[in-house]
Formats: structure tokens, sequence, C-alpha cells
């Protein structure tokens, strides 16, 4: 009898124990989740203080995950389902595998949880309840304007390099590329699409992953094939800045214009320095800010959020950083650049 009135007594201390722990939950009334591709990369990590900043203002319990290294996708998908089984009223995501992923976000999206795609959309995009990121076709034009304009009349015969990230991730490729070609006065043809144009300013494409040792081989490539390269577009700061060393290594640094797309501190210190001409700063902690935003107003309405007026998804936000304003490109200088920056 003592027995069992000891087993009751400790199942009770027990229940008693799991209400104690799930009342902060209970209590903020939402739980979300961020996953991104990494936890080092400093676009993330600023990704990650916004959200973690607005969840603490709005009481949303907030849970973090991030893949090993950018790619990793296995470890996105064990985020999800984590997510999933503690009923997480909502996911914010960077996805590795924009196509690959879908599957699982579609337990998630099934099991009533929104979903959205941060910085990258899906594929296809509504796999996601909504995509909040930069506009990444107009962060390539603002970046192709100023080269062609910072040319003038030496425009029409550049040669043309693309250091882009890698063939198994074309989405912001594609867009950033596409958007440089349109602003610098390229025929994209199929605009959704890199690699059918017949512009002979272009020397080629090659893949950098997005960091310097990349930029730096991918631009040592290119080279090869056309040592006249004076244009380079690259996907992100990180490739910029090993694009400009392999530049600097044969003595082609003050001939070429670098441009690129990020806005980190590093890269705008870069445009400051000359390294980079012109960069398009986007804004991460404003896209991760918002979409707790989202994920509250859901939980609490059952609303889910409608895209920027004539876009598909919700635009954060673009401008272009550059010490040397050219004439038609609207732009904002490297102080302003570095007072909005991160990383």
């Amino acid at each position: 009898m003592k027995k069992s009135v000891l087993r009751a007594a400790l199942l009770g201390v027990s229940a008693l124990g799991l209400a104690v722990v799930s009342a902060p939950a209970s209590a903020a009334g939402v739980s979300a989740c961020l996953i991104t591709k990494t936890d080092t990369n400093p676009f993330f990590v600023k990704m990650k203080e916004g959200a973690t900043a607005k969840a603490k203002e709005l009481g949303v319990d907030l849970k973090s995950y991030a893949g090993k290294i950018d790619g990793d996708s296995e470890s996105q998908v064990a985020a999800i389902e984590s997510c999933i089984a503690d009923g997480a009223k909502g996911i914010l995501i960077t996805a590795s595998d924009t196509a690959g992923i879908v599957p699982t976000l579609k337990k998630a999206r099934d099991a009533g949880m929104l979903v959205i795609a941060l910085d990258t959309p899906l594929e296809p995009a509504d796999a996601a309840d909504a995509t909040f990121a930069t506009d990444n076709l107009l962060a390539g034009e603002l970046i192709g304007k100023w080269a062609a304009a910072t040319l003038g009349d030496k425009a029409k015969d550049a040669k043309i390099a693309f250091l882009d990230l890698t063939p198994s991730q074309p989405t912001v490729d594609v867009l950033r590329d596409q958007g440089f070609m349109k602003g610098f006065g390229i025929d994209t043809k199929d605009i959704n699409k890199i690699g059918d144009e017949d512009d002979p300013r272009i020397v080629g494409h090659d893949v950098t992953n997005g960091n310097e040792e990349g930029g730096r081989q991918a631009m040592e490539n290119l080279l090869q094939k056309d040592p006249s390269i004076n244009v380079v577009h690259t996907i992100n700061e990180p490739a910029a800045a090993g694009a400009y060393q392999a530049l600097k290594a044969v003595g082609m640094e003050n001939n070429v214009l670098i441009v690129s797309v990020d806005g980190g501190c590093p890269g705008v210190k870069n445009v400051e320095a000359g390294v980079i001409g012109a960069t398009s700063q986007q804004y991460p902690l404003q896209m991760a800010a918002l979409g707790i935003e989202a994920i509250k107003k859901f939980a609490d309405t059952g609303e889910k959020p409608s895209p920027t007026e004539g876009k598909t998804f919700v635009d954060t936000g673009v401008n272009l950083v550059t010490a040397k304003p050219a004439p038609g490109v609207e732009s904002i200088d490297v102080k302003e650049g570095l007072a909005k920056c991160w990383g």
C-alpha cells in the first residue's frame, strides 16, 4: 500500500514537472522554428539575431537550428521533423536544397504549420506559404546598371565573368545573374535560365560555393579562358574577395570592375577600399523579424502573409552601396552602408 501511494506521489510530481516545463511555451502561446543553412555565416547569424529579438518582443518561443555546412540538407530535414514533433506554429527556413526539402516541408504544412522561406525561394516557390526575401533580380539589376554606367561607351566591348554559387543551387544564381544582364543591357533570352545567352561579351560562368577560395579559383579558371576580362559579377562578397586576390596576383586588380550582392560589413569595407566597385545590400535581420511577426499573426488570427504588391514574395528591401555613384543609378554611400551592414 505504501509503495502504491509513493508511486502515485512520484507520478504526480512527474506530471507536475512536465506541466512546469511546458508552461513557458503555453504562456507564450506560440512556438516557432528558425532553420538556416549554417550558424557561422554572418548573414545567417544576423538572421538569427533578428528572429531572436522579435520573438522575445512578441513572446514567441523560438528554437533555432542550422546545417553543419552550407548544403547540409539532412540536418535541415531532421530539424523540420523536430519542429513538427514539438508542435511549432511556424517554420522560417533558408533551404540548402530548395527542391529536395519540399516533401518534408509539406509534412509541416499538412500538420497546420506556416512555412516561410527566407532569402531563397523553394522550388516550386508555392511549396512555402510565403517567401520573405531580397528582390534578387533587382539586386542584380542595380549592379548591372552601375557597371554599365561606370564603363560608359566601353560597356559595348566589355568582357564579363560570372562567378556563381553551385550548380545544385540555381535559384539565387539565376535571379542575380539575369538581373545583372538586364541592368547591363544583355539579352537574357529566357530570364529564368542561365546559359542560353549568346552575347559575345560573356566570357563564361564558374562556381565558387560562395566562399573566398572558390572565388579565387573560379576567377583563375575564367582568366585562363580570356585574360581580357574587365567586369566580374560575383554571387556574394566572399567570392568577390577571392576574385580580387586572383586578379591582384596577375596585376589586374586596377583594371577590372567587381560587383556583388550581400551588404555584409566586410563586403562594404571592401567597397570602401576599392576591392568591390558596388554591392547590392540585403537585410537578413529584417527578413527574420518580419517572419516571426507573420508566424505570430498566423497563430493569433489564422491569416497568412500576402506578397508585396506586384511581386510574388514579401520584399525586404535592397540598396546599392558604392563609393563611386554612377549617373542614373540610385545608391547609398559607404557610410550609410556601414550603418546598415551585418557581420
